[in-house]
Order: C-alpha cells, then sequence, then structure tokens
C-alpha cells in the first residue's frame, strides 16, 4: 500500500528531530555518483555518524509500563466548549493576580507567569516555577531549559502552540529554588483551575515539584518517570507521565538520560494516539 507523501515527511521529520535531540550532530551522506549500468556491481557504501558525546546507541524501546488510565469526568462543573476556554483562562488569570496568596506577598519578582499554549490542548506541560528570563518575559519555559522543551515537542511532531504549558508556582521564587509546601499549597489551586478548564487528555509533569503535586507524594522522580499515574481531582481524573525537568536534562546531558525522557515521550504519544 503506497504511503501518503505527507506522512512520509510527518516520519522523516520526527526521526530527525529526535537524532537531534538525541544528539546527532550531523550525518555526511555520500556524494552522488554516475547512475549504474545493470552489468555494473553496486558498490559498498560506507556513513559515519558523528555524535556530540559517545557513540549513539539504538533508538530507546518504550519499555511495557502499566495501561494509562482512561481520563474521566465524575460529574462537577461541566466541560466548557473550546470557545469559552480562552475567555475563562483570562479571567483565572485576572483572579490569579488579585487574590494569590502566595505571589501577592512576594516581591522578588518582576511579573506572574500563567502559562500558555491551546486552550483546548490535549497535551498539557507541567513545570514547577518560573526562572530569571520566564520572569522577565512573563512567558513559561522560555530560558534554556524552556529551549530543550521545545525540542522535545518537536520531536514528538508538535509545535508549541499545540499544547499547553504551565507552572504550580505562577511567581519566580527567590535564586530560583524549589518551591516550598506553603508556597504551592496557595498558589497551585490556580494550576488545579487551569487543567479543570482545558481538560486535557495527558499531563506530562516536568521534575520532582510538579510531580508531587500532581500526584500528591513524596516519592521522587527517578522512581516515578516513565510510569503512568493519575491526577485526581475528584470531578476529573487525568493520565500522567512523570519525566525529568528539561533542566535537569541539561545537567546530565547524556544518551542514557535523553533516551528515558524520549521514552517517555513515545509513551504520551502512543497513549495521544489510543484516544
Amino acid at each position: 500500500m503506497a504511503i501518503d507523501a505527507r506522512r512520509i515527511r510527518r516520519i522523516a521529520r520526527q526521526y530527525l528531530e529526535t537524532t537531534r535531540f538525541l544528539g546527532v550532530d550531523c550525518i555526511p551522506v555520500p556524494e552522488s555518483v554516475a547512475p549504474r549500468r545493470d552489468n555494473d556491481r553496486v558498490p559498498e557504501i560506507h556513513t559515519t555518524v558523528r555524535t556530540t558525546s559517545s557513540e549513539l546507541p539504538t533508538r530507546p524501546v518504550v519499555a511495557e509500563a502499566p495501561e494509562a488510565p482512561v481520563a474521566r469526568v465524575q460529574g462537577g462543573p461541566p466541560e466548557l466548549a473550546p470557545g469559552d476556554k480562552p475567555a475563562a483562562l483570562e479571567a483565572l488569570r485576572v483572579r490569579h493576580d488579585a487574590e494569590c496568596g502566595h505571589c501577592n506577598s512576594v516581591t522578588t519578582h518582576t511579573q506572574t507567569v500563567f502559562g500558555e499554549g491551546n486552550p483546548d490542548a490535549d497535551l498539557m506541560f507541567v513545570g514547577e516555577a518560573p526562572g530569571a528570563e520566564e520572569d522577565r518575559t512573563g512567558r513559561p519555559f522560555v530560558g534554556r531549559a524552556g529551549r530543550k522543551l521545545d525540542e522535545i515537542i518537536g520531536a514528538m511532531s508538535l509545535r508549541r502552540q499545540d499544547v499547553y504549558i504551565a507552572n504550580v508556582l505562577k511567581s519566580r521564587p527567590p535564586e530560583n529554588r524549589t518551591p516550598m509546601p506553603a508556597e504551592v499549597e496557595l498558589c497551585a489551586q490556580f494550576l488545579a483551575e487551569q487543567i479543570r478548564i482545558i481538560r486535557p487528555k495527558v499531563v506530562v509533569s516536568l521534575g520532582g515539584p510538579a510531580t508531587k503535586f500532581m500526584l500528591g507524594t513524596n516519592v521522587g522522580i527517578t522512581r516515578l518517570r516513565g510510569n503512568w499515574a493519575t491526577y485526581d481531582a475528584g470531578e476529573l481524573v487525568i493520565p500522567v507521565m512523570p519525566t525529568f525537568h528539561p533542566a535537569y536534562l541539561l545537567r546530565n546531558y547524556t544518551i542514557d538520560t535523553r533516551g528515558k525522557v524520549w521514552s517517555d515521550m513515545q509513551a504520551v504519544l502512543q497513549r495521544l494516539a489510543a484516544e
């Protein structure tokens, strides 16, 4: 069966994005040769792959994991129509800026960083808090870690505008420290409301603090990543895939770490495709 040209281009683009994400610097190709006659011997072609670190392993295989829970609604407020979600998110942003007990009590940030993306996204990424660049621009994940997240999203054949990105805290902690439990308790209720409005099919929690909030656990991210879990807000239950934060990925930029993150994202893609 012939494969649609658009599908071929999509597969090729995803392969190239994936190899770049895993550290391939370039793939030399042999120079073109004259057309071969039927009685010519087919020459042996040698190609080399140069990587930025050690030899590139085979493409990671998604490990068998427990089946992800099915997103479901159990009563509660009715789901908003897609056209109503932008206004609902904007109203929530205004309410957050006026009422958040944490963001209105600290003075170490320039502005709040509410979140951005597709209000009707199937996939949502949740981090822990804005950094310096995010505080300056008012946008989530735009620094070095944000650029790495953009690479991950691109390797999934998605665009930033296809997903929704937010943080547990909406303002930058002093010196980029880890959010304190009291801060999370005051600010994270607005993230919960964002999730209720957007109702993504899957949430990816980036790093330990975000995962602890999403799952209500103190288990470390190293033990949790790669395994499906559940965000349970009573009326709304959503599958969650915990994975390493892009900032951790940059600090531990190894083939092994990148392979684990990509394996997690493959599981997410499989889950979304099954919906």
